[in-house]
């Protein structure tokens, strides 16, 4: 049996992504209480009403109790031998306060408090940090459509097995701030910045051009071959603690050029070990998967 655990802060998705698995075929059960987890797998093992394949969200609006038992009930669950997945919805506070002042819809936890919806915003994230520490996936939906996050959910979520290891790179800028799904984050502001060359600035780290301009540098070559050893040193790590997806953010001024040359480069020479590597370029709007090639290099699929 298939058990995807939806969680996250109220107005990330949680509801867009339980829908794309109920529409992917899941079961799906909104709002489920922590303590009933055990006794849904029960009931869904057995019988009449078995299923194979189950989506539930569990968030705030359970008793505080509930949510801080939640590490012992996944336990309980996953020793009866249940392919579980938790995935943890986010966005970031001002994005979800837009979000909140353009729907004018009321946070669960300001409905029985004084709180303000600032104040409601944090304190959930506090709440639901047991969860999140238990996360195999954490999405940052600040930057996501409807139509990106139904995406992810179908590529990442409902056709994840757990014995793989999804690795995804990702690029992005400093200047809007480090992604909130990066499990670790690489800073190459440190290299030669192609923007300062007038002639090189509308290209980005995708193009020939800026590919070259880099690759003069010994220090990128460097930065690229040591966060590479880094990572074969620690990926077995964490694939052997269970971890189902690993997101490497690499990060310049403005994630254009240098942090996207070292995504694309990264992924390129994972993807022999790791098939299906993802790569996401945050700033430039491109999410793809890289294909094995049987007669060459790495091709890439947009998504």
């Amino acid at each position: 049996m298939q058990l995807v655990i939806i969680s996250g802060r109220s107005g990330s998705g949680k509801s867009i992504a339980l829908q794309a698995l109920e529409d992917l075929g899941f079961y799906a059960i909104d709002n489920l209480p922590a303590v009933l987890l055990d006794s849904l797998v029960d009931a869904l093992q057995e019988g009449e009403t078995q299923r194979s394949s189950v989506a539930v969200s569990i968030d705030a609006r359970n008793l505080p109790g509930a949510l801080r038992r939640f590490p012992s009930l996944l336990e309980a669950v996953d020793r009866r031998g249940v392919d579980s997945q938790v995935v943890y919805l986010t966005a970031e506070a001002k994005i979800l306060l837009e979000r909140y002042s353009a729907t004018r819809r009321r946070h669960p936890l300001t409905r029985d408090s004084d709180m303000t919806l600032a104040e409601a915003i944090d304190s959930e994230e506090e709440a639901l940090a047991e969860i999140r520490d238990l996360a195999d996936l954490v999405i940052d939906t600040s930057r996501l459509s409807v139509h990106d996050l139904r995406a992810r959910i179908a590529e990442q979520v409902a056709q994840h097995t757990g014995k793989q290891l999804t690795l995804t790179f990702e690029s992005f800028g400093y200047k809007r701030g480090v992604p909130l799904d990066a499990d670790t984050v690489f800073d190459a502001r440190c290299l030669p910045n192609p923007y300062w060359d007038p002639r090189l600035r509308s290209f980005t780290g995708r193009d020939v051009e800026i590919v070259e301009f880099l690759e003069r540098y010994p220090d990128v070559d460097d930065m690229a071959k040591d966060i590479a050893t880094w990572l074969k040193r620690w990926l077995p790590a964490y694939q052997a603690s269970h971890r189902s997806y690993v997101t490497v953010a690499i990060g310049c001024t403005g994630g254009q050029h240098r942090s996207v040359y070292l995504a694309e480069r990264l992924a390129s020479h994972f993807a022999t070990d790791y098939p299906g590597v993802r790569l996401r370029h945050r700033e430039l709007g491109i999410h793809t998967a890289l294909l094995p090639s049987p007669s060459g290099p790495n091709q890439h699929e947009a998504t």
